[in-house]
């Protein structure tokens, strides 16, 4: 999944070769114990997006607006990470705009978990406005959809601008799942 990514810029190629090493060198992927047990581990990030319009949400732990996600749990496909988490988060079933992740990112963490690694996939889904999203208050303080213009970039992941235009640029190729190109 990761070597098939094309990467969007040089600080994409570099993550990609960083994540393909590790995966490489036989070290475990998936996080055993809370909070970072091993010190890397592979997420599934996902960004839920209507027309030009992204939902992030405000995370307890990293103090940060984020893209929703979580941890591929043991021989989990990331797949199904953002399948499960999406039903686990929001309460409703996921919709893959694009049939693979678009993005990968190697970041340190921060907030209450900071210092392990998050391997991270980053996937674009279909979201809906007008839709009833409930949302894990154990791990959120709110939920709230942005407008492109109003991310609040200094108070989220440092890689949602880069992932923004990767996706930006992707879905002005009309490369979707849906059949039609989505705004953004």
């Amino acid at each position: 999944m990761i070597a098939a990514l094309s990467p969007l810029d040089a600080r994409e190629a570099q993550d990609r070769a960083w994540a393909l090493n590790w995966v490489d060198s036989g070290a475990g992927l998936y996080r055993l114990a809370k909070p970072a047990t091993p010190d890397v581990h592979l997420v599934s990030y996902f960004l839920l997006v209507d027309g030009d319009y992204i939902l992030l949400v405000d995370h307890i732990k990293a103090g940060l607006w984020l893209p929703t996600g979580g941890h591929v749990e043991p021989d989990e496909d990331p797949v199904e990470t953002v399948r499960r988490e999406c039903l686990e988060e929001l309460g409703q079933p996921a919709v893959f705009l694009l049939d693979a992740p678009l993005m990968v990112t190697v970041t340190k963490t921060v907030g209450m978990t900071a210092g392990h690694t998050d391997v991270s996939l980053w996937f674009a889904l279909q979201g809906e406005r007008s839709a009833e999203l409930t949302f894990d208050g154990s791990e959120f303080l709110a939920l709230r959809w942005f407008a492109k213009d109003d991310v609040p970039f200094g108070r989220s992941d440092p890689e949602l601008s880069r992932f923004l235009a990767k996706l930006h640029k992707t879905l002005r190729r009309g490369v979707t799942t849906l059949g039609h190109p989505t705004e953004l």
